[in-house]
């Protein structure tokens, strides 16, 4: 079987996540994925999929992450995971979608507005 690669986005974040069947090697931006994502809820939340699919250790995943912050980047890694194990097994669709794996979680932070210091709090009002 041939490296499969798929794209995960979250927030700002995209993570473009090749897989290929081996060892268990997992590999962000060059480093060890427990280098890169030292906090523990980000690594189960990266896990996830491959521990729903009964796949730990079953392939070498190499991920190149860009943008956005460690919580956003965590969940476009495990997006990008969940694709790429559905290519290559179509059987799993339904236990990655009955997670709610395939769903790409849109909230984006939200515009400033002119005449306000943030996207929604304003300036203290005075009458007098």
């Amino acid at each position: 079987m041939a490296q499969i690669n798929k794209v995960g986005r979250r927030k700002t974040s995209t993570a473009r996540v090749y897989v290929q069947p081996g060892s268990g090697s997992f590999v962000v931006n060059g480093k060890k994925m427990e280098d890169y994502f030292p906090i523990l809820a980000h690594q189960m939340t990266i896990n996830f999929p491959l521990q729903q699919t009964e796949n730990m250790g079953k392939f070498d995943i190499k991920v190149t992450v860009r943008g956005g912050g460690v919580s956003g980047q965590a969940d476009a890694v495990a997006l990008g995971i969940s694709r790429a194990i559905d290519t290559i097994q179509p059987e799993m669709h339904s236990v990655l979608k009955s997670h709610g794996l395939f769903t790409r979680d849109d909230r984006m932070v939200e515009r400033k507005k002119y005449g306000r210091p943030k996207a929604r709090k304003r300036f203290q009002f005075s009458k007098r």
